[in-house]
């Protein structure tokens, strides 16, 4: 249907229109307000991202792979409370949760990616086993869980009740 670079154009059209509008709905959490218009086309945006990412040819099972179907677990968790929970009772929490992880995981392959796209990076960690990339991606972790803690902390307490944007 595609050629392979428009593909991989999508995709990552995709990746960081997703990357950007969770970013903002991370920060509607933290700040107590459910964001309807930024939070449903990050999580569709986010689920296209990674869907199309198995689209790419493979022979074996890679670590993107991986993190894909993670994401997608955290996704559906995601979708669930936001749509048929409504952020009501536990729900509110999962989705908290749930988003800020599959935030986390567009921002470690984009981390990723940059370590082997940008030269300078490139040279830095060539095997992405090297310090300067686990320090990133172990600075990258801490920030989510931080950011995870006061999502789940301030969440709005249902869309019924929340404030809304």
């Amino acid at each position: 249907m595609f050629d392979s670079s428009t593909f991989t154009i999508i995709h990552t059209v995709l990746s960081v229109v997703a990357l950007l509008l969770g970013l903002v709905s991370i920060g509607g959490l933290l700040s107590g307000k459910s964001l309807s218009a930024i939070d449903l086309p990050y999580l569709a945006t986010s689920v296209a991202t990674s869907v199309t990412g198995f689209g790419f040819p493979f022979l074996k099972f890679l670590p993107s792979h991986g993190v894909g179907i993670l994401s997608l677990i955290a996704l559906t968790i995601a979708v669930y409370a936001r749509t048929v929970g409504k952020l009501e009772g536990g729900w509110r929490w999962k989705y908290a949760v749930s988003t800020t992880v599959s935030v986390y995981f567009l921002v470690f392959v984009g981390v990723a990616q940059s370590f082997t796209k940008v030269e300078l990076l490139h040279a830095a960690a060539p095997t992405l086993a090297e310090g300067p990339f686990v320090a990133t991606q172990a600075g990258v972790l801490l920030l989510f869980v931080l950011l995870g803690v006061g999502a789940v902390r301030m969440a709005p307490r249902g869309l019924g009740l929340a404030r809304t944007a």
